[in-house]
């Protein structure tokens, strides 16, 4: 397998046109032509992305992933003061059609979606938070935060304010599990670039 960092405002596979030529994996594959995809990222989110190296190491981590074997942590600048210490976030997600890739919180007919979260650091006028995500829906730390009335720091979709960063403050800084092969416990970590 393959752990690396991907960068902001890349997208984790090809996408549509010319600018979705560039995209995370095809970087790693130029190292690693063997390497599959497990799992993605945001194209606005940086940080950690696990790939596999080989259909069975794939298959492996896959069901890891399905089964919660894997554990993430991201880190988040979130606009305002979070009036607690730490929560969780249970609310369901589905896609809004619409307005696609947007998704929103549908209590009826959307998939289960929760978030927990910690605050790490107080600034002014924004508040630091560790995420992890107990499931894994689209855009779902970005809705849940959005939810609570606290959006991340530079997100165009759910952040009415997102102008005022340079970037989606998203960071995707640790992950934990069992080697696909050993078993062993891996931990790996990313620096948080804001």
């Amino acid at each position: 397998m393959v752990v690396a960092e991907k960068p902001a405002d890349v997208l984790a596979v090809p996408g549509r046109g010319e600018a979705g030529r560039d995209h995370f994996w095809g970087r790693v594959q130029a190292l690693y032509a063997d390497v599959l995809v497990v799992h993605r990222l945001d194209m606005a989110t940086s940080g950690l992305i696990v790939l596999a190296r080989g259909p069975e190491v794939q298959r492996r981590l896959n069901r890891a992933f399905a089964d919660r074997l894997v554990h993430k942590t991201y880190q988040a600048l979130v606009e305002g003061q979070v009036p607690a210490e730490a929560g969780e976030i249970n609310a369901p997600l589905i896609c809004d059609w619409p307005n696609r890739p947007r998704q929103i919180v549908d209590t009826e007919r959307g998939k289960p979606a929760l978030t927990r979260w910690k605050v790490l650091e107080r600034l002014p006028e924004r508040t630091r938070v560790a995420l992890e995500p107990v499931t894994g829906r689209s855009h779902q730390l970005r809705v849940h935060l959005q939810t609570i009335g606290h959006p991340i720091c530079g997100d165009t979709l759910y952040n009415p304010n997102a102008a005022a960063s340079a970037r989606l403050t998203l960071h995707a800084a640790e992950l934990r599990f069992a080697h696909p092969e050993s078993g062993r416990a891996c931990h790996f970590a990313s620096p948080v670039p804001f």
